[in-house]
């Protein structure tokens, strides 16, 4: 379990500082993208952030609690769910896990080649960022925790992934039918906070669930429906790998090595 947590944890990481480095070019592509964005939202007719934005500010204890929702919940939720899925359901485990990692890879490529301005930073279309408005604890609520992230990462939305991800494997999963229940609302709250609080836009989060399920399918292929040729595939690099490991390593050519049990192993257990 640690070690799935120290890979998890270097995960992140890497993701977090990457996002970070991201931000090289200056503010005007993600200030003309968001204009795109909102573009294309009213000629669709799915602007709803506005509306969202202004309900929410007139409900001052529920924008304080969006706020920390927003700030804590993406995090705590989905490292609570990685654990309890390699606790309590180690079938599913390394597919599942592999599917979260490949989106929030893919999505690493949206945020540099789409940076994106917030809706919280259009204060001239009438966005008003609750966080400073009501002086509300939250994840951007200070300079230092503004000048550690990227703030113009918000496409695609991997709040709205991850709670997807999260949500699925609650429904699909959990033998308990609170689990069920709040794996179901845990993805519609999450969506609501990210646009009601104006960190996102419907876009977005669109984005972000198309990315989750793309890449839960590719997983789901590769580990519990490999396709022949990608299994003999790795079977055969297996064999390379050990055959050079013996060579480098000067063992007897009879001699059986570990690698070659993992070998047989993998035409068994799929990709």
């Amino acid at each position: 379990m640690w070690r799935e947590l120290l890979l998890v944890v270097l995960f992140y990481t890497g993701y977090t500082l990457t996002r970070i480095v991201l931000v090289q070019d200056g503010t005007g592509p993600a200030f003309a993208h968001a204009d795109q964005i909102l573009r294309a939202e009213r000629f669709l007719g799915l602007d709803v952030e506005l509306h969202l934005n202004q309900t929410l500010l007139g409900v001052p204890w529920l924008a304080r609690t969006a706020n920390i929702f927003y700030a804590t919940m993406h995090f705590a939720v989905t490292l609570v769910v990685v654990v309890w899925l390699y606790r309590y359901r180690p079938r599913h485990y390394r597919w599942l896990r592999t599917s979260i990692m490949l989106a929030t890879g893919v999505a690493l490529i949206g945020f540099w080649q789409y940076p994106l301005a917030p809706p919280r930073f259009l204060h001239s279309e009438g966005f008003v960022d609750p966080v400073t408005a009501l002086h509300s604890l939250g994840l951007y609520a200070s300079d230092a925790s503004g000048s550690l992230t990227n703030q113009y990462a918000a496409m695609p939305s991997m709040h709205a992934g991850w709670s997807l991800w999260c949500g699925l494997i609650l429904v699909k999963l959990a033998s308990q039918k609170w689990a069920k229940a709040l794996g179901a609302l845990y993805p519609v709250t999450t969506v609501f906070v990210i646009l009601s609080t104006a960190n996102h836009y419907v876009l977005d989060a669109v984005a972000g669930i198309a990315l989750i399920g793309g890449s839960l399918l590719v997983s789901w292929i590769l580990y519990e429906r490999c396709p022949a040729p990608l299994v003999l595939a790795r079977v055969r690099v297996s064999d390379r790998i050990v055959q050079r490991t013996r060579r480098s390593a000067g063992s007897r050519p009879g001699k059986a090595s570990p690698g070659s049990a993992a070998t047989g192993g993998a035409t068994r257990s799929g990709c």
